[in-house]
């Protein structure tokens, strides 16, 4: 089973022993991961240090290592150099993919992330959930009228309360967002590699110092998920991170999601879509594949399952 590992502690080491990361503090073990199960790991410790032999085994097998700031906010992945067997000819058509064929994906994106708002708004029983399918449904080509933005501007307030501001830099709920977005943001990235396209050759994020921008192109439809796990931390009044409420946001991973006509986990929603984004670099048709937005009791489920599991 994928498992997040989230290095928290000051001054631990990781390496390599017989196919487990091995975590160590003061030459005393504190833990081992069978690399076979490990997702990503997440580094927001102060002193942590590492052999290579890890780092490289990490990478061999996929699994992102994102190293966060003080906010929880991801500042630096890495990533393995090859990760599929048409790695070339597909990042050859991802640079040469048109800007009507980018502009089409970046359309469909959008809505999808719009749609997921509104869905998760209507399933909390907001006032002014209806607006968003009939905003996702407007979206055009390259999101013209900013719509993304307009949307953002309504869904915060609705649902975080009217004195909401999102501050990648700020604390409380922010930092509680951060962490649930670099979870997400690693799934992401993960799914970007092993689609055999390059992470920083974005469709719509294009930031020169991004490292993550096609896997930030591919987070916005996640994001909602995300949301409703902090929205519910919130209404508990819990407001800063500790190794349970960590623990939700990693076992997100492994939510349901339709799409296709099945039922597949969060993880393997992310490498469908990354393998269909490769798709449409190929082919130049705009063709994703993304998934339907839950119902209210799958919405109400992610935070009833992670209290109770907690």
């Amino acid at each position: 089973m994928d498992r997040i590992v989230d290095i928290a502690t000051d001054g631990q080491h990781l390496s390599l022993h017989r196919g487990f990361l091995l975590v160590e503090k003061d030459r005393a073990e504190v833990g081992r991961v069978p690399l076979d199960d490990i997702h990503a790991v997440i580094v927001h410790a102060h002193g942590v240090t590492w052999t290579g032999n890890i780092v490289a085994a990490l990478a061999d097998r996929g699994a992102p290592v994102v190293f966060c700031n003080s906010s929880h906010a991801p500042v630096a992945v890495t990533l393995p150099l090859q990760g599929h067997h048409a790695q070339n000819a597909r990042m050859q058509a991802q640079i040469a993919a048109s800007t009507p064929l980018m502009k089409q994906l970046w359309r469909r994106i959008v809505s999808a992330k719009i749609a997921m708002q509104g869905s998760l708004l209507a399933a909390r029983g907001v006032a002014g959930a209806e607006a968003f399918p009939f905003m996702a449904r407007r979206v055009t080509s390259g999101d013209k009228e900013n719509l993304e933005a307009q949307a953002a501007r309504r869904y915060w307030p609705l649902l975080m309360g009217q004195d909401f501001r999102r501050n990648r830099d700020a604390g409380d709920v922010n930092a509680l967002l951060n962490y649930g977005y670099a979870v997400m943001r690693a799934t992401c990235a993960r799914a970007v590699v092993a689609a055999g396209l390059h992470p920083t050759l974005g469709i719509q994020h294009s930031n020169r110092g991004n490292a993550f921008a096609l896997a930030d192109d591919l987070i916005e439809p996640f994001r909602p998920l995300v949301d409703a796990v902090a929205d519910q931390m919130r209404q508990e009044g819990i407001a800063a991170l500790d190794p349970t409420q960590k623990r939700r946001f990693a076992r997100l991973i492994s939510f349901d999601l339709h799409l296709a006509g099945e039922t597949s986990p969060v993880s393997i929603a992310a490498t469908r879509l990354a393998q269909s984004l490769a798709e449409a670099f190929e082919t130049g048709r705009p063709d994703l594949i993304l998934f339907e937005p839950p119902t209210a009791i799958e919405w109400s489920s992610i935070g009833r399952a992670e209290r109770e599991g907690a």
